[in-house]
């Protein structure tokens, strides 16, 4: 499970308004047919327009300065093996979305008029994607780039043979271009994997968009708030204040979980990833004290992911500081392709 939250983009080349964001989201949509269309939902709606959606976030941001964000983007990204376990993804995601909504209000350390924040205080719709596209920032993206260049040049090197500004084997060009597409090191479907190329696989996703502001449009509802659970006196009153991402990101696992019925293994755990992080001694001393079934299955979580499993210590005497520092970079693109962000 990944989960991401990201306040809305501003500056000078981002709209005030939430309708860029609510565009993209409607991507999918482009050329589909009817039935095959995603709306939109919320809490206890279902089939809400993406008009409805911008009304909604534009016009909940009373007192909100032009520098602040006026919504937050909430992304969850199960794992292929997570999605394994869903009978029907648009209507399971849909209800575990609610779920990790109650989760969210009640991460946070804030009350209204004197009593707890609940699900009906909060503005949020969600969407569920069913595809991905490579980006610049993936690893796959990135390594092919090398591979990418040269092709380019050589491409142009073509083009300037045929309009006879120099001389040169197109047919020697095109076999050095056809060889580096082979020898590009993410392929996919036999294709060089390049921006813009959808994902194989199950890619099905939730976007979330939740307004800055309360549903009564008063108080401020911030999951960017650097504290976890504070008080401050305000107007002489004592005011909570804080949200505690910590708490969310369990949360969210464990209602997946109990959902589901999903055996979560260890490398997949929320708490997992918080050893790595902490402890990275007892990470890998937890790791190598699994039942053998289980590590097994840890162990090939984390080759799919791309850590490099046979460099993982086999003993106590091997968990130094420079095996740590060596394994570190592995790890972290296991924890950003299938857990929880931290």
């Amino acid at each position: 499970m990944y989960i991401t939250i990201t306040p809305q983009k501003l500056g000078d080349n981002f709209s005030q308004s939430a309708a860029d964001f609510v565009e993209y989201l409607e991507k999918e949509n482009l050329n589909v047919e009817n039935e095959n269309v995603e709306f939109f939902f919320n809490q206890y709606e279902d089939r809400i327009g993406g008009k409805e959606v911008v009304e909604e976030i534009d016009g909940n941001t009373a007192k909100l300065k032009k520098i602040e964000p006026k919504f937050y983007s909430i992304t969850v990204s199960p794992s292929k093996y997570e999605l394994k376990d869903l009978q029907n993804h648009s209507e399971d995601l849909k209800k575990y979305t609610r779920e990790v909504m109650k989760n969210y209000v009640s991460s946070f350390n804030r009350e209204i008029n004197g009593r707890p924040i609940t699900i009906n205080d909060i503005k949020y719709y969600a969407k569920i994607e069913h595809q991905r596209t490579f980006k610049g920032s993936d690893i796959q993206i990135r390594e092919n780039q090398p591979f990418a260049t040269r092709i380019l040049e050589l491409k142009k090197e073509i083009r300037t043979i045929q309009s006879g500004e120099k001389e040169g084997s197109i047919k020697a060009l095109e076999k050095e271009i056809n060889k580096l597409e082979r020898e590009a090191p993410h392929q996919q479907n036999g294709k060089r994997i390049v921006r813009g190329m959808k994902k194989e696989g199950n890619q099905s996703h939730i976007h979330i968009i939740v307004s800055r502001k309360d549903a009564s449009n008063t108080f401020s509802l911030s999951p960017g708030s650097k504290y976890k659970s504070s008080e401050v006196i305000m107007n002489g009153k004592i005011v909570k204040r804080g949200f505690d991402r910590d708490q969310f990101f369990k949360k969210a696992e464990q209602a997946f979980d109990r959902t589901f019925g999903y055996h979560r293994n260890f490398v997949e755990t929320y708490r997992a990833r918080k050893e790595f992080i902490k402890n990275p001694n007892f990470y890998f001393s937890a790791l190598l004290q699994l039942p053998t079934n289980e590590k097994a299955i840890a162990f090939k979580l984390m080759r799919e992911s791309g850590m490099p499993v046979q460099s993982i210590p086999t003993n106590s005497a091997q968990l130094a500081l420079k095996v740590f520092n060596r394994l570190r970079r592995g790890v972290e693109v296991a924890i950003k392709s299938s857990s929880i962000g931290i």
